[in-house]
């Protein structure tokens, strides 16, 4: 039985940065750390890499965990930092917010860099796409209080918002 989702885990090329951007900029506190060292046979067979040795960092935020990983071998490739949402993969990370002016406000002078200001999404949604610093797709989403399933509610040209 699947009970739902545990973490969500990323890969970094500076962890402290990361670090930075998700414990000291967004909130979340660290839960654990830890690293392995090349040769740990059960952490090779488990990430499918040979020869792997990395940092890793839990962090936990209301019901929701983060891991974040820095590789030290093998060596990674780093990401493209603005790789487009429509490409295959995971897209964007969402965080639920209460008055998302105010955290898009907090957030853009702490540093990140957002696609626009909140917008409308739909009756009773706000929302916003943001960078953390490797680039990945960090969502701003407010629900006031009634509001319905999030169905985003998107306006054409010659229609009426």
């Amino acid at each position: 039985m699947i009970h739902g989702i545990h973490h969500t885990a990323i890969s970094t090329g500076d962890i402290e940065r990361a670090l930075r951007f998700y414990r000291d900029l967004i909130g979340f506190t660290e839960d654990w750390s830890s690293t392995w060292p090349v040769g740990t046979e059960t952490v090779d067979k488990i990430v499918g890499l040979k020869d792997s040795s990395a940092r890793v960092v839990m962090l936990k935020l209301g019901n929701a965990h983060i891991e974040l990983f820095q590789y030290a071998t093998p060596r990674p490739k780093p990401g493209e930092t603005n790789r487009p949402v429509c490409d295959h993969g995971i897209t964007h990370l969402c965080l639920q917010v209460t008055d998302i002016d105010a955290e898009y406000e907090r957030l853009k002078a702490g540093g990140m860099i957002f696609h626009c200001p909140p917008q409308v999404a739909g009756k009773g949604f706000r929302a916003t796409y943001g960078r953390d610093p490797d680039g990945n797709v960090v969502e701003l989403l407010e629900v006031k209080d009634g509001a319905g399933p999030l169905v985003i509610e998107f306006s054409t040209p010659n229609s009426e918002p």
